[in-house]
């Protein structure tokens, strides 16, 4: 059987943080993110995309430079605005968002970015880590609510 969704943004209405997903949900978080997440820091290049650095940060012994980006709404993402921080290489290190198919309220995400490699010229981090954050935006790092781990990567 298959199954579709013609409008899968307007099916989290009404959703709170504890609202049961089923597969059409999770298909659509799945693949927006991973879209998002396989395609920065090009992505952001896009037409409509609004960029501003903004204030170093510091974390972990390092300085990062944020950046907040303001998405367009033609594109499928956690919300409209995101921070993401770059590191003295240029790597996205981290990328804050409020996941708002979660419901109102619902709390930044710190998205950590981990173990880079160069796959045909372009550098692809393999893993990545995803903590809810605190009133102060600071990782609760004692649970991770999404791992990911890339493994055979290839471009076509």
């Amino acid at each position: 059987m298959v199954e579709e969704r013609s409008h899968p943004r307007d099916a989290f209405g009404g959703h709170e943080i504890g609202t049961p997903w089923d597969r059409l949900h999770l298909a659509y978080f799945n693949g927006y993110a991973m879209s998002n997440y396989l395609t920065e820091p090009f992505l952001l290049a896009g037409p409509g995309f609004q960029l501003e650095e903004l204030a170093p940060h510091h974390e972990d012994g390092e300085v990062w430079r944020p950046l907040r980006v303001v998405f367009p709404d033609n594109v499928a993402t956690h919300s409209r605005e995101q921070t993401y921080y770059a590191d003295d290489e240029g790597h996205i290190r981290r990328h804050d968002y409020v996941p708002e198919v979660f419901g109102p309220g619902a709390p930044v995400a710190a998205n950590y970015s981990f173990d880079p490699q160069r796959v045909d010229g372009i550098l692809v981090p393999t893993r990545r880590l995803v903590y809810l954050t605190d009133e102060q935006r600071n990782p609760v790092k004692d649970t991770v609510i999404v791992s990911i781990e890339l493994r055979d990567i290839t471009f076509a």
